[in-house]
């Protein structure tokens, strides 16, 4: 499994044909940005979480700088949609089973019914947990038992970040799964609420720019972790030179 450390954080660099569903025990898939690195920072929890994942797949271009400038390596994204569809395809071709965990049970319908549409070989549990920043240990236990009663393949886990991604390194080994994916806005864009920007966009790493003029509150809510992640790229950028 190709991954490469930077900054202590476990950042995947190959592809998701290497790591194959049917081959993985209780296997967590996280997504690192700029945002998530710099709520980190802040946040000795969140920064756990990211460490301790399996691997953390690029969703935003940027934090792949680190590897650019510090040991010339390009990583291609993999963004949560892309993680949503490959296992998706893959669960299809093998008659798997896929659980949605988190949004609005009006949001998972609408998901279920798209996916029962697109991936008929798939049989798919969903669980709508309640809506809280954090979680109580009943709860938790609900999710829990929810998911091993349904017995997926695959769970993709659908809640704000970072409650998402400490809420899968933290229950997975609790879980009878084989993977659990952290995908975030991929619930709302899947069941239509609301809009990912274009592929052109994606494309140019500026998928984040047009999110802002969607809805404005990303902009003013990761502002200031984006900018803890910038200067913390610079400051060792020039301590590289520095030693040159």
């Amino acid at each position: 499994m190709s991954t490469i450390n930077l900054w202590n954080y476990p950042v995947f660099q190959g592809s998701l044909e290497e790591i194959d569903f049917k081959n993985q025990k209780h296997f967590v898939i996280n997504t690192i940005s700029p945002n998530s690195y710099g709520l980190a920072t802040k946040t000795p929890q969140v920064k756990d979480a990211l460490q301790k994942s399996d691997i953390l797949i690029l969703d935003g271009l940027y934090f792949g700088l680190v590897a650019l400038f510090k040991q010339g390596v390009k990583i291609n994204r993999i963004a949560g949609w892309d993680a949503f569809m490959h296992y998706s395809s893959q669960l299809n071709e093998r008659k798997g089973r896929v659980f949605f965990l988190g949004s609005t049970k009006e949001t998972l319908e609408r998901m279920k019914k798209r996916f029962n549409s697109e991936f008929p070989n798939v049989e798919v549990g969903v669980y709508s947990p309640p809506f809280k920043s954090v979680f109580s240990e009943e709860d938790n236990q609900k999710m829990i038992q929810a998911i091993n009663d349904f017995q997926p393949n695959v769970v993709f886990v659908g809640m704000t970040a970072p409650k998402q991604e400490v809420w899968a390194v933290t229950n997975t080994p609790f879980l009878n799964v084989n993977i659990v994916c952290s995908i975030g806005n991929v619930f709302d864009w899947y069941a239509g609420n609301s809009k990912r920007p274009n592929v052109f966009w994606q494309r140019m790493g500026m998928e984040w720019l047009i999110r802002i003029f969607y809805r404005r509150e990303i902009f003013r809510r990761n502002i200031g972790n984006q900018m803890i992640f910038f200067r913390d790229l610079l400051l060792d950028i020039t301590k590289i030179k520095r030693i040159c």
